[in-house]
C-alpha cells in the first residue's frame, strides 16, 4: 500500500475538523459536561418574563452602539471654532465634545441613527428594569433564596441611572451642561465636604477642564464594567435558583414546568432579541431625541429653556424643585437646606427599595424557599406598598417638570408646586388604602367564585317564577390557582406573664415585628379562602340554587 493510499486511510478514520475542535476545547474546558447538565434546565414560559429580556437585550444594543460611537468621540474640552458640515453653527466657539457630536451627528455615515439607538436603549433599559423589578417586588419573587439577587438588579437600575447621566453630560450641550450644573449645586450643597468634592470632581472651578474626560472614562469603562459583572451574577443565580413560576397546574416549589433552553427558549430568546432590536431601532429613526445641534453648545451665563432631565431622573429633580428654599447660617456658613433634604431622602427612598425583602422577611419570620409566585391580590400589604411608591415617584414625575406643565397647560407654576407638595404626601397615602381594599375585594371575588363558579351570563326562570343565572363550576386547575396560597398567620407576643405570674419584658424590636406583623397578615387584609367543608356544602346543592 503506497503512502498517498495509507494517509488517505488515516483522514477517512478521523472525526471531523469541528468534532476535533470541541474535543480539544472540552478536554481542557470541561464544555461538554457543563453544556449537557445545564442546556436542557427548563424555563417557564410567561409573557411577563420577558420585561427581564427586554432589559439585557437592550443593554447589548448599548454596548454595542456604544463602541461603535466611541471611535469617532473625542472627550476633549478644548475650545475650537466649528466649521463643519452644520452650516447654521459654523463660527460658534465650542469644545471638542460637541464638536464630535456634531461630526457623528452629520459627517459619519450612520452616526446619527447609532446615537439615537443609543440613547433610546438606554431609556428602554432603565424602563424595561424598573418595569421587570416591580414585577419581583409585586409577584414576591425576591423572597428566599433571591434576595441577593434583588440587590444586584437594583444595583444595576443605580448604576444605570448614573451611567446614564454621565453619557448624556458628554456632548457638553447646553441641555446636559444645565444637568451638571444642577448636580455641582446638590455636590455643593452638601455641609463641611460639599466644596472639597466639587472642587476633586470637576477639577477646579464651575465648570473646569476635566468633567467630560472623566465622565468619559467612567461611562464608557468604570460603571459599564461594574454593571457587566452584576448582569452576570444576576443571571447565574437565576440559573442556579431556578426560575420562578406563576401558581398552576403541576407546578410545586420542588419542579419547573415549562420549555427546554435549547433549542426551544434559546430560538425564542434569540429571535426576541432581533425583535427589540428592531423596535428601538425603528423609534431612534422617527423619533429625534436629544437634537444637540438645536440646542447649542454650553455656556455658564445661559440655561435651556424647558431644560429636563431623562425620566429616570424626574424622581430627584421633583424633589429639589418643590422643596422650599429654607436656608440657615451656622458660624459664618449658609446651610441649603432646600437641596440638602431632598438629596438626603432619594438615597434613603433608595435604601428602603434595596431591603425592602429582608424587612418582609423579617417580619413574616419565614425562612422557607419560594420558587411559586404570589398573586399581588393575595398579599395586599405588599400590593400597597409597591403602588404607593409609584404613586409617590410620578408625583415627583410632575414636580421635576412643573415648568412644563404650566406652560403646555396654562396652569400657574406656583399651584403645580403645592399641588406636588401636597400629593407626595397624600397621594401615596390614599393609593395604599385603595390598593388594599381593591385587593380585598378581588379575594372576595375569588372566594366567591371558589364556591359558586363563575357567572355564565346565562339567565333561567325557576318554576315558580325567579330568575337566576347559571353558574359553571370551576375545572381542578382553575380551583388550585384560586386557594393554592398560604395565609399565615400575624405573629403573637404571646402571654405578658409566664406561668410564675412574673411579667414578661418584651424588646422594642419584638413589639414592633409583631405590629407589622398584624398589618400584614392581620385579619383587616386577609379574606379566609373558603374551606373543604363549605366547598362540598356548596357543590352539593344545599344553600344555592
Amino acid at each position: 500500500m503506497s503512502n498517498e493510499t495509507t494517509a488517505t486511510t488515516a483522514r477517512r478514520g478521523q472525526a471531523p475538523r469541528g468534532e476535533r475542535i470541541a474535543d480539544w476545547a472540552d478536554g481542557r474546558l470541561g464544555i461538554y459536561s457543563l453544556a449537557k447538565a445545564n442546556m436542557r434546565k427548563i424555563f417557564p414560559d410567561h409573557w411577563s418574563f420577558m420585561l427581564g429580556e427586554v432589559a439585557l437585550y437592550s443593554f447589548i444594543i448599548i454596548i454595542l452602539t456604544g463602541v461603535y460611537l466611541t471611535l469617532f468621540f473625542h472627550p476633549s474640552m478644548a475650545e475650537v471654532t466649528y466649521h463643519g458640515s452644520y452650516v447654521p453653527m459654523h463660527g460658534i466657539k465650542m469644545t471638542q465634545a460637541f464638536e464630535s457630536t456634531l461630526n457623528i451627528s452629520f459627517d459619519v455615515r450612520g452616526g446619527l441613527l447609532i446615537r439615537q439607538i443609543h440613547h433610546w436603549a438606554a431609556l428602554v433599559f432603565l424602563a424595561a428594569m424598573m418595569v421587570h423589578m416591580m414585577r419581583v417586588f409585586f409577584t414576591g419573587a425576591f423572597r428566599k433564596p433571591r434576595e441577593v439577587n434583588w440587590l444586584f438588579g437594583f444595583l444595576l437600575f443605580v448604576l444605570g441611572m448614573f451611567t446614564g447621566f454621565t453619557g448624556y453630560s458628554l456632548p457638553d450641550d447646553l441641555l446636559s451642561g444645565t444637568g451638571v450644573r444642577f448636580i455641582e449645586g446638590v455636590i455643593l450643597a452638601m455641609p463641611l465636604v460639599g466644596s472639597y468634592l466639587q472642587m476633586f470632581i470637576f477639577g477646579g472651578e464651575f465648570p473646569g477642564h476635566d468633567i467630560i474626560p472623566r465622565f468619559f472614562t467612567v461611562h464608557v469603562l468604570l460603571l459599564p464594567g461594574i454593571m457587566l459583572g452584576l448582569l452576570v451574577a444576576h443571571l447565574i443565580l437565576v440559573f442556579y435558583h431556578k426560575h420562578t413560576q406563576f401558581p398552576g397546574a403541576g407546578k410545586t416549589n420542588n419542579n419547573v414546568v415549562g420549555m427546554p433552553l435549547l433549542p426551544v427558549y434559546m430560538a425564542k430568546a434569540g429571535g426576541f432579541f432581533f425583535l427589540v432590536f428592531g423596535v428601538i431601532s425603528v423609534i431612534a429613526a422617527v423619533a429625534s431625541i436629544n437634537p444637540v445641534w438645536a440646542i447649542g453648545p454650553y455656556r455658564p451665563d445661559q440655561v435651556s429653556t424647558g431644560a429636563q432631565p431623562d425620566w429616570y431622573m424626574g424622581f430627584a429633580e421633583g424633589l429639589v424643585r418643590v422643596m422650599p428654599g429654607w436656608e440657615w447660617n451656622f458660624w459664618g456658613h449658609t446651610i441649603n437646606f432646600g437641596v440638602l433634604i431632598p438629596i438626603l431622602v432619594f438615597p434613603l427612598v433608595l435604601v428602603a427599595i434595596a431591603v425592602y425583602p429582608f424587612i418582609e422577611s423579617w417580619v413574616r419570620g419565614d425562612k422557607r424557599e419560594h420558587h411559586i409566585l404570589d398573586r399581588p391580590r393575595n398579599v395586599p400589604t405588599r400590593t400597597g406598598f409597591g403602588v404607593a411608591w409609584l404613586v409617590a415617584y410620578f408625583v415627583m414625575l410632575i414636580g421635576g417638570g412643573n415648568d412644563l406643565w404650566a406652560t403646555h397647560f396654562h396652569l400657574s407654576i406656583n399651584s403645580i408646586t403645592w399641588f406636588v407638595r401636597i400629593a407626595f404626601f397624600v397621594g401615596p397615602v390614599l393609593a395604599f388604602i385603595a390598593t388594599k381594599r381593591i385587593c380585598l375585594g378581588l379575594q372576595r371575588r375569588d372566594k366567591d367564585k371558589v364556591l359558586h363558579g363563575r357567572e355564565s351570563g346565562i339567565i333561567k326562570r325557576l318554576p315558580h317564577g325567579e330568575f337566576i343565572e347559571v353558574h359553571e363550576p370551576l375545572n381542578q386547575e382553575q380551583l388550585h390557582v384560586l386557594t393554592q396560597h398560604e395565609q399565615p398567620e400575624p405573629l403573637e407576643l404571646g402571654p405578658e406573664v409566664d406561668e410564675n405570674g412574673v411579667r414578661r419584658k418584651f424588646k422594642r424590636s419584638q413589639k414592633l415585628r409583631a405590629k407589622l406583623s398584624k398589618g400584614y397578615y392581620g385579619e383587616d387584609n386577609v379574606i379566609p379562602k373558603p374551606t373543604v367543608e363549605e366547598y362540598k356544602e356548596i357543590t352539593s346543592g344545599h344553600g344555592h340554587h
